[in-house]
């Protein structure tokens, strides 16, 4: 027989922050807009009921899979939530979670209780259901301290970029200008790019040197003791 708990107890739920980097020049979250109630018809973040035979971890990615169509991505927990009455149904905690994509290589689809999902810039979001408003803050928060100390920003870059589109990077999600010179010579002083052999290709300008993240030579220096710091 299963165990009988004395007290009622609260449901369990993940909700996902995605970030995506407009070319550089744009933080944007991914949301959904809910087809059921409560909040139906408005937007909100990607998420769910955890099941009772997953992890959080598992939760987080299959609703960020379901809801979203987005498969593997970066995603870290982030904070839990859980004020009563922050949802009408019940007494429900939620695990929350951020996303890093490269919008370009995730493109998105509505499914599952969502009847739509888009990108919104980071100063222009609708308003949100549920805390998921404060959810978003507390997500902005933790991505511009950690980006300082750990290169997760390389998750919202392509594959090959410029040494233009990471310092633009870099001040889109800080908000504010960094040094070129200084930026440039700290970066590549690091060991953690690979300068390719390649160029940008159909530019209006003169096209730049391309570059790659060395993830490798990164976990190499951190077993030594580096410290990643912009």
């Amino acid at each position: 027989m299963p165990y009988t708990y004395e007290y009622p107890r609260p449901a369990l739920t993940v909700d996902c922050v995605i970030f995506g980097l407009d070319d550089q020049t744009t933080l944007k979250v991914m949301l959904i807009r809910r087809s059921l109630p409560p909040f139906q018809g408005q937007w909100a973040l990607p998420g769910g009921f955890v099941h009772l035979q997953e992890s959080l971890d598992e939760a987080a990615q299959r609703e960020l899979q379901e809801e979203t169509g987005m498969t593997d991505v970066f995603l870290e927990q982030l904070y839990t939530f859980g004020a009563p009455g922050r949802d009408p149904r019940d007494r429900v905690v939620s695990v929350a979670y951020y996303a890093l994509v490269n919008l370009a290589e995730h493109p998105v689809q509505a499914a599952t209780d969502a009847s739509d999902a888009a990108w919104f810039p980071m100063d222009a979001l609708p308003p949100l259901a549920f805390d998921h408003a404060e959810i978003v803050q507390r997500a902005i928060a933790r991505l511009k301290g950690k980006v300082r100390y750990e290169p997760i920003g390389f998750e919202l870059l392509p594959q090959k970029f410029t040494l233009s589109q990471l310092q633009k990077l870099y001040e889109t999600i800080l908000g504010q200008l960094l040094d070129k010179r200084n930026f440039r010579k700290k970066i590549l002083k690091m060991g953690l790019l690979t300068e390719l052999d390649e160029t940008q290709a159909n530019v209006p300008h003169r096209a730049a040197r391309l570059y790659q993240f060395d993830e490798q030579a990164y976990l190499a220096l951190r077993e030594r003791g580096f410290n990643f710091e912009i």
